[in-house]
């Protein structure tokens, strides 16, 4: 019986030892080697994609991975998201290499602190970088956007200049990260400072990345062995067995990433207001005040995501109380006009803050066809409602008056009339007899006066 147990027992043993070095045999290639965490950025940098890409890194840090592998497209974003992300990317404890991909990409202004902050940077053919200088959408010189005799880089439109304080800051920061990166610091100042922007092949004979790739294979393979710098210890990249996971934004994310987009926020703001418009004019028709509604509660997250100016809001406002104004007042169209030459005004600089963000609403592309929709429908609403104020009424007991009937009933004084289809209560100044043709005087409530017409 004693052996027995001690036969069990060493079963157990044996049992727990075999699960222990399973477990191991588990989290040991966590740690030794991981797999490659990537992440997709496609658009601005704003609250919701520095979230993602905040806990990309740290869901990277907590499982071990290998490396976080970021490819990237974008024309920029906000300041405050910008400084996030960077704040994590310098102290991950986990390689992170930026890729700007596909073809016809960029890394513009946000985008090049991204690009620049990582511990490898990377591009696919026929992509840019640059222009980190903060945007002013009104106002100011202007500097060219691309490098004096660079005539591989892609062109680029003039931008304004912002604020001083904003560009020493934003200068000083891309410096800083071009010397913890080891990479051109010359050219990130003078990205930030004048708007530079350079293609791939440029960025590459500049020193301001590392590998050209033409596809996510051949970045592993080019950057397989290569020694980066974490912290203060030297690792070495280790990634060409290591099995790939994206990493999905939330539903969260991608919804506020979505309302995160000037262009998008105005669409919102002017639909609307549209919808209200629209049923304040015809209460009772629900869907379109329903619609306003929802479209400005989305509108309302958005603005409370973006930086924007009062200044260009109220401007927007007033332009909407314009159209409003024009419905009672006789101006001849020209406060109309005037709303909207407001309302495009105000929508060019609403979004207009150089030393917060750098996105901005597209004048051509976004907000003239919108205004113009929205100008169209007021216009027809406006014309609609003036001509049936210049109108005679056509509707309701008033429009009685003066129409011609017959007596169904002797009217001493009162009696029966029948008029339009429909009998009524009246009475008149005078004795009428029964089939007398009459004509109504007045009517007060479902009650009328009437009066013999005369036979000529």
């Amino acid at each position: 019986m004693s052996k027995s147990r001690r036969s069990l027992r060493a079963f157990h043993a044996c049992f727990i030892a075999v699960g222990m070095l399973s477990l191991f045999a588990q989290l040991a290639p966590a740690r030794d080697g991981g797999r490659l965490n990537i992440a997709t950025i496609k658009g601005s940098i704003n609250p919701a994609s520095a979230a993602y890409l905040i806990d990309a890194i740290e869901t990277s840090e907590r499982e071990g991975a290998a490396a976080l592998l970021v490819e990237l497209d974008t024309p920029g974003g906000l300041v405050a998201s910008t400084r996030d992300i960077l704040q994590a990317m310098l102290n991950s404890s986990v390689p992170i290499i930026v890729y700007v991909t596909p073809r016809g990409s960029w890394a513009m202004s946000a985008g090049t602190f991204i690009t620049v902050a990582a511990n490898v940077a990377a591009m696919s053919p026929g992509t840019s970088i640059g222009a980190a200088h903060p945007v002013s959408a009104g106002g100011g010189t202007q500097r060219p956007a691309t490098t004096p005799g660079d005539e591989d880089a892609p062109v680029q439109q003039p931008i304004d200049v912002g604020t001083e304080k904003a560009e020493n800051a934003l200068a000083a920061m891309m410096e800083s990260i071009a010397q913890e990166r080891n990479r051109n610091v010359e050219w990130v100042v003078q990205a930030v400072r004048e708007s530079v922007a350079i293609s791939e092949t440029k960025a590459l004979e500049l020193g301001v990345i590392d590998i050209i790739a033409d596809n996510r294979a051949d970045l592993l393979d080019r950057i397989e062995g290569r020694m980066v710098r974490v912290g203060s210890e030297e690792r070495e990249l280790k990634l060409a067995a290591a099995p790939i996971h994206q990493l999905e934004m939330t539903l969260v994310q991608r919804i506020f990433n979505f309302l995160a987009d000037p262009n998008v926020a105005m669409l919102l703001f002017m639909a609307g207001g549209i919808g209200l418009y629209a049923e304040f004019n015809s209460p009772g028709l629900i869907v379109p005040g329903v619609v306003g509604v929802v479209c400005m509660i989305l509108a309302a997250i958005a603005f409370q995501i973006l930086p924007f100016d009062w200044v260009g809001l109220i401007l927007i406002l007033a332009g909407l109380v314009l159209f409003v104004v024009e419905m009672f007042v006789t101006a001849f169209g020209a406060l109309f006009a005037l709303g909207v030459g407001l309302i495009l005004l105000g929508g060019s600089m609403v979004f207009d803050q150089p030393d917060l963000s750098d996105l901005t609403v597209s004048f051509w592309e976004v907000l003239v066809p919108a205004v113009a929709a929205m100008a169209i429908f007021g216009g027809l609403i406006v014309f609609s409602v003036g001509r049936a104020m210049v109108g005679g009424q056509t509707t309701g007991v008033d429009e009685l008056v003066g129409l011609v009937g017959k007596a169904v009933s002797p009217l001493d004084p009162e009696g029966k009339v029948f008029v339009r289809g429909e009998y009524w209560e009246a009475n008149a100044n005078e004795p009428i007899e029964e089939g007398t043709t009459v004509e109504v005087s007045s009517v007060d409530g479902l009650h009328m006066t009437v009066r013999r017409v005369e036979r000529s």
